[in-house]
């Protein structure tokens, strides 16, 4: 019941259970200022898509998703318009190189399991790092001690490199090059994963950055809407991998989901979204591991061509 077959991936998925899927991708999008392929690519793994169809499709459907989270944004004020033109820049360029680094390896098969080693080593060290990190200001704040803010414009090294520009709405005078180089690898991850990069960005922003934590959310998913969108469409030209009838479905979920979670995410503190995302990025990456290591239930698989 409520089954629908998926042309080009090959195979039939529960219609309820795709919709569910895109919702929660979604209101994690709104809540944390991330893409959330993250978690919807691994899982359409799981379902038994094709990695190459997840990571296009996964892809597609964040552009949905971002798309609902930064029009709830825009209306706060929490996007920088000068940092996302940079961000996605840097983005376009990523997102090309990323595209035929994936075609390559489908060419010679082996794009399942460089896609899923590669899950786990990023989102285990950023997960880790992040815990880490709001862990500590947590207990901090209940021994009652103070926590250094990270406050926009105070920078170590950032302030020595050149092409200096400055950033009203952010309250930055900084270089041009770090913004470029997040967002190129921002849009390799988009590229290669079907990963908003929201997990590699949001960090990097607060940290590297340092622009206030609102500002990051709302420009973050600015970015993801432009390199995701050309993600997509290189995906679907080039290796003819998009599933429009899956990627509709999920998009339908993830646009609702949105608009819950950026009210959800008003509600907590900077270093409780970072500990909630944190855990859930290590989560995702221990469960991708587990899958690669277990024995699998079928040894032999059919996977479709890469020229089908």
């Amino acid at each position: 019941m409520f089954q629908i077959y998926l042309p080009i991936a090959e195979i039939s998925v529960n219609l309820l259970v795709m919709l569910g899927l895109g919702a929660a991708v979604g209101f994690l999008s709104g809540m944390f200022g991330v893409g959330g392929g993250f978690l919807l690519t691994p899982f359409l793994m799981l379902s038994g898509i094709p990695p190459a169809i997840a990571v296009a499709t996964g892809a597609n459907q964040i552009v949905g998703t971002s798309v609902s989270g930064t029009l709830a944004q825009w209306r706060r004020g929490n996007v920088d318009l000068h940092m996302g033109a940079l961000l996605i820049a840097g983005g376009v360029a990523g997102a090309l190189v990323g595209v035929l680094l994936l075609k390559y390896l489908r060419g010679v098969g082996q794009a399942g399991l460089i896609i899923s080693l590669t899950y786990v080593v990023f989102l285990g060290t950023i997960g880790a790092l992040m815990l880490w990190e709001s862990v500590n200001v947590m207990r901090r704040q209940r021994a009652g001690k103070s926590v250094s803010a990270r406050k926009s414009g105070q920078h170590n090294w950032i302030h020595g490199l050149p092409f200096k520009m400055r950033f009203p709405r952010s309250r930055l005078y900084i270089s041009a090059i770090p913004p470029l180089a997040i967002g190129g690898l921002v849009g390799l991850l988009a590229s290669f994963l079907g990963v908003g990069g929201g997990f590699i960005m949001v960090p990097a922003m607060i940290y590297i950055l340092r622009m206030p934590t609102n500002i990051v959310v709302g420009t973050s998913i600015f970015q993801i809407i432009f390199v995701t969108a050309l993600v997509t469409l290189l995906h679907a030209t080039l290796n003819h991998t998009l599933d429009i009838l899956l990627a509709f479905l999920l998009i339908i979920g993830g646009v609702i989901g949105g608009q819950f979670g950026v009210r959800a995410g008003q509600k907590l503190r900077g270093e409780q979204l970072r500990a909630l995302l944190a855990l859930m990025v290590l989560g995702v990456a221990v469960r991708i591991l587990i899958d690669l290591v277990a024995r699998p239930a079928d040894i032999y698989s059919i996977i479709p061509a890469a020229g089908g």
